[in-house]
């Protein structure tokens, strides 16, 4: 994540605390990777062991969030959206985790090349919503 975008995010946390979650530990990480069978993007573990679960723009979700994000993690957001969703025919999500959602029920994903997606659930269909998390972060920034 570039140093202007660190700055403003700082900056946010330091005005409203509430949106900063807790730093994500490496044993949070790696038990959350190896329960999910994936591996977590460079850029959310940099993101979340520096913020934990917390707001900038748009709620990323970790182990330990800003009281203002909710309290699911990104493991149970991550099972939760497999159990209730068959992605077998989209190549983009095999191994994609769970760290937002949209406000209206479609869970935003993350894959293992860092892009984010929106999983529209009416139509069970995708939408690239950005190709990193420093690009999301930056045109949703409040």
């Amino acid at each position: 994540m570039n140093a202007e975008l660190t700055g403003k995010l700082q900056q946010l946390f330091n005005e409203h605390p509430d949106l900063l979650g807790k730093p994500a530990s490496d044993e949070q990480i790696h038990s959350a990777q190896q329960t999910l069978g994936i591996t977590f993007h460079p850029d959310y573990v940099e993101f979340i062991k520096r913020f934990g679960g917390s707001f900038g723009g748009v709620g990323i979700h970790a182990f330990e969030n800003g009281s203002l994000i909710g309290n699911e993690t990104v493991t149970e957001l991550t099972t939760d959206f497999r159990d209730c969703y068959d992605t077998s025919g989209l190549p983009e999500l095999h191994d994609a985790f769970v760290i937002s959602g949209d406000g209206s029920g479609n869970p935003i994903l993350m894959n293992s090349q860092g892009q984010l997606y929106l999983y529209l659930h009416d139509e069970g269909e995708v939408e690239l919503l950005a190709a990193s998390l420093e690009a999301l972060l930056t045109s949703s920034f409040p």
